[in-house]
């Protein structure tokens, strides 16, 4: 989809690293997403009623209007609470501007998951539940590893080919004042951490914590108006690859790569015109199959290419700027299109990426999805 006449104008998160240090069975979703687009409204200077579309991810859409006073919006509708939908929720938001059934859509997710004390596995995955169970297939994290073990026998991948990956998030982390881990880890660190479902470790797994993030999105015509520079998407497009595990033969890269020849195509910019990378990284893994999918890396050796400074905060393509989902927060995605904004703008702090001018969000998952966000 070429979407470069559509805009985020406004952003808004929580502070994670305020909200993970107590736990609290009593905390609301609704409230914490009510933050976060208050902050994202008075990041780009509008008020509730210029609402008229509202877009919920794991929150009902009845419920949020209540909670904010939107009371007759033109367009709602709620997404699952699953991390592909993040990429999904802003090609809905931008498919609704451009078809004219919204001007400001509202784009608001939340989590209590860390004080409701959420699992992300065990629960009932369908009709084949009872036979993945017998095999230890119990949650995502298992599938991730099951397909991680596959691709290290594939391209003779060491122990330790994850390490990298786990310190730069932790090194970003430590940059993030909103992060939940801001401290730096090395590499003795990370192989001491326990494994999980072997051969993933603690480290490679993310975050469990509770937040809320919101984003604005309308015309650019309507953006120019706004307090800040609206922050454009240059182009954005998906592939599904469905079945009833989260498993892929070949790592999602097909799909991944038929996302990134139109994406590609349809922008006009490629792996070497991104300044910037946010990479959906539920399990550390998932960011080579993403790398390699999307052309940033040559198949089979994107642990190597992460190992040479490449991915760093001085690096040719900076990656997960704010910490990921490993250090700064797990919000299923949608913080990941935060960050992508506040890079674009300048607003990272000492995370900043110098001279950022594109940023590329992926997500190697069920639903593939990339979007190239440009700054003017």
């Amino acid at each position: 989809m070429i979407a470069k006449d559509v805009a985020i104008v406004g952003v808004g998160s929580s502070n994670f690293h305020e909200l993970y240090a107590e736990k609290d069975a009593s905390r609301d979703p609704y409230g914490l997403a009510a933050d976060a687009l208050r902050e994202a409204l008075d990041d780009c200077g509008l008020g509730k009623n210029d609402i008229d579309g509202l877009l919920c991810t794991n929150l009902k859409y009845g419920r949020m209007g209540d909670v904010i006073g939107l009371r007759n919006p033109k367009f709602v509708h709620d997404l699952e609470g699953t991390g592909r939908m993040s990429g999904v929720s802003l090609q809905e938001a931008c498919a609704i501007v451009q078809a004219g059934l919204a001007d400001v859509v509202a784009v608001v997710y939340a989590t209590v998951g860390r004080s409701v004390g959420m699992k992300y596995g065990g629960e009932d995955g369908g009709p084949t539940t009872a036979y993945d169970t017998m095999y230890g297939m119990t949650s995502t994290g298992a599938y991730v590893s099951l397909m991680y073990q596959r691709y290290r026998k594939m391209y003779g991948v060491p122990e330790d080919a994850l390490a990298p990956l786990a310190i730069n998030n932790r090194y970003n982390g430590a940059r993030n004042p909103r992060a939940v881990f801001q401290r730096e880890i090395d590499h003795a660190e990370y192989i001491g951490s326990r494994f999980i479902a072997e051969p993933l470790r603690k480290l490679d797994y993310c975050i469990i914590n509770d937040g809320a993030v919101a984003f604005i999105v309308t015309s650019i015509d309507r953006a120019r108006s706004m307090r800040k520079k609206p922050v454009r998407i240059a182009g954005t497009a998906g592939m599904a690859e469905l079945n009833n595990h989260y498993t892929s033969p070949d790592f999602y890269f097909a799909a991944c790569r038929g996302v990134a020849d139109r994406l590609y195509k349809e922008t006009g910019l490629g792996p070497d015109q991104i300044d910037c990378m946010q990479v959906y990284d539920n399990f550390l893994p998932t960011i080579l199959f993403t790398l390699e999918g999307f052309d940033h890396a040559p198949k089979g050796s994107a642990w190597e290419w992460v190992a040479d400074g490449t991915i760093g905060p001085d690096g040719s393509r900076p990656l997960n700027t704010s910490g990921g989902h490993t250090s700064e927060s797990y919000m299923q995605g949608f913080a990941l299109h935060v960050e992508a904004v506040r890079q674009l703008r300048g607003e990272a702090g000492d995370r900043q990426v110098r001279g950022c001018r594109t940023v590329q969000y992926m997500c190697a998952s069920p639903i593939v999805t990339s979007h190239i966000f440009t700054i003017d």
